[in-house]
């Protein structure tokens, strides 16, 4: 056993990419703990876990961290899972209230008013509960499975950042993916192809059939139906750090440097070869 430690993340949108690891024999080399994005990156920056899946903004704080290649969590344009619900218009929201699990889906927020939407917010953290939200704030941002259980017709208007972000700029959106500590390649099998390891579990996850299963577990944890979430994790989630989604993720590291959310722009190192292919095998 190699002792890494990976920092997963307990959400819908991970499941396929978790698959032989759940499904498969993966798991007898690793040690592995689900928690929330933004404690993935904690806990890869206090040398907690060796490989996480980390918020794309928080790659440019973490020294010494390596990109496992052609992985990622993105969307081509809507994406279901990052949702501002507001009291009014997006234009006229001056206060909302911030899901933190996720600091990529905040720094995305505030690029979007700060970039295209007449300038900064006031933004407030908050636990990802709905009522509590909006009770003194024009709008709620929610991130993940809290996202895709709000009902199309809650009464309030529903901003899908994604789509908002391809609107405004015409690229993909990345949210996260998985990185490496370079102090952690040292311990891992020898012969072991970490990136194939890797990939291999994202390709098993998204064949049809195990989709099927992963819809039917989740369905009644969300209650949303099968097809529903067959759609999402197909449809909506891409998970192929292509070409596309490549330049989609340079221009966000871009706008938030501009907007001092992050120090620099990061050079994004991969373990391995990269090849920036047509994505779906």
């Amino acid at each position: 056993m190699s002792g890494l430690r990976i920092s997963a993340i307990s959400f819908l949108n991970t499941a396929p990419l978790m698959w032989d690891f759940e499904h498969g024999d993966a798991a007898r080399n690793f040690q592995i703990d689900y928690t929330i994005p933004s404690a993935c990156a904690a806990a890869l920056a206090a040398g907690e876990a060796d490989i996480g899946i980390i918020p794309a903004v928080t790659y440019a704080e973490i020294p010494g961290l390596v990109l496992l290649p052609n992985i990622a969590i993105a969307s081509k344009d809507r994406v279901r899972s990052i949702l501002l619900v507001s009291k009014k218009p997006i234009e006229e929201v001056r206060t909302v209230a911030t899901d933190s699990s996720s600091r990529t889906s905040v720094a995305l927020l505030q690029v979007l008013f700060a970039k295209f939407l007449r300038g900064p917010r006031q933004l407030t953290p908050h636990n990802p509960q709905l009522e509590a939200m909006l009770r003194q704030h024009d709008a709620a941002l929610l991130i993940g499975d809290a996202a895709l259980q709000v009902p199309r017709d809650a009464g309030c208007y529903l901003y899908d950042l994604a789509h908002e972000w391809h609107r405004y700029t015409g690229k993909p959106f990345v949210f996260a993916f998985w990185a490496v500590r370079l102090d952690a390649l040292g311990r891992q099998p020898s012969g072991m192809d970490l990136a194939k390891v890797f990939q291999s579990s994202r390709d098993h996850g998204l064949r049809p059939e195990n989709i099927a299963t992963i819809a039917n577990e989740w369905s009644p944890k969300l209650r949303l139906a099968p097809e529903d979430i067959r759609h999402y994790l197909t449809e909506n989630i891409h998970y192929y750090l292509d070409r596309d989604n490549h330049a989609g993720l340079q221009l966000f590291l871009q706008y938030g440097r501009e907007l001092d959310l992050i120090r620099e722009v990061p050079e994004l190192r991969f373990l391995g070869p990269v090849a920036f292919g047509s994505a779906r095998p």
